[in-house]
């Protein structure tokens, strides 16, 4: 909501026209990802689509995927982490995954509902590292924040949402990051090291970006792929990404299509490795 806010902003000087936005949720983004697949093709109505739209259709909660979008442009990714309360006796990577490999099935994670963007991320961690999903048990929360305050009161032993949304727990000395699931190490967290650096080979994160109806037409998707990439540069949005604290991650047009068509097959091998897709 914030993101969208933020780009409508921006969008209006470059069209120099009104551009609104309204919230449509429900069904675990079914409702929202919908009101954008079944709007009138012109270019008048976009939608802004999740990782859940790569998620859904595998948990058999709709039969909306990417391919009834024409994607316009990736925005923001916020990449998966593994935060431990500070005072947890793994103070790295390293260490946590020798307890894991020795107790297998004994600690807790949380972050989201099973089958949420960061269960996969605990999925594909685990998988990475060659053990079974249930190597850290999934306990089932409404949302990042909630898991990170049943982190803090001892309730679960990992937290695997982004880090950025740890950064209160951590940087008030409650919480540590011990590996990001991105490419690259994060600004905020600069000395904590990625999977990839620790020889696991997966990356993960909540992300949003903007799409159109199927069927727009190519001309006008080009004025919007302009329009976008304008607003996404100016100083407003540029400011707003700096100040959210938001993983940046612009592609667009069939750099998008691309990311939105691995990131559908992966999630989908992730989901069914844990028994949770057909």
């Amino acid at each position: 909501d914030r993101t969208a806010r933020a780009l409508a902003v921006s969008l209006e000087k470059v069209l120099g026209q009104r551009v609104g936005v309204v919230n449509r949720t429900g069904g675990g983004g079914v409702v929202g990802h919908s009101a954008t697949a079944t709007a009138k093709p012109n270019g008048y109505t976009l939608g802004m689509i999740t990782i859940e739209i790569t998620m859904m259709h595998w948990l058999r909660l709709t039969d909306l995927s990417y391919r009834d979008y024409e994607p316009i442009a990736l925005l923001i990714n916020n990449p998966a982490g593994i935060t431990v309360r500070a005072d947890a006796p793994w103070k790295t990577y390293k260490e946590l995954m020798e307890y894991i490999r020795a107790n297998p099935g004994k600690l807790t994670a949380s972050g989201t509902a099973a089958g949420g963007v960061w269960d996969l991320a605990r999925i594909g961690w685990l998988k990475g590292e060659g053990l079974d999903t249930n190597a850290v048990r999934w306990v089932p929360s409404t949302g990042a924040s909630a898991a990170l305050a049943e982190l803090a009161a001892g309730g679960v032993d990992i937290c695997t949402c982004s880090p950025l949304e740890a950064l209160p727990l951590i940087e008030g000395g409650k919480a540590r990051s011990l590996a990001v699931m991105s490419d690259k190490r994060l600004k905020a967290l600069p000395d904590v090291p990625t999977l990839k650096e620790l020889g696991i080979d997966f990356s993960i994160g909540g992300w949003a970006g903007i799409a159109a109806p199927r069927g727009t037409p190519e001309e006008v998707l080009q004025v919007l792929y302009d329009a976008v990439t304008k607003a996404v540069n100016s100083p407003e949005f540029t400011q707003f990404i700096e100040n959210s604290g938001f993983g940046a991650d612009f592609r667009v047009g069939s750099a998008f299509h691309d990311f939105l068509a691995l990131q559908d097959t992966v999630n989908g091998q992730l989901l069914r490795a844990a028994g949770l897709a057909p």
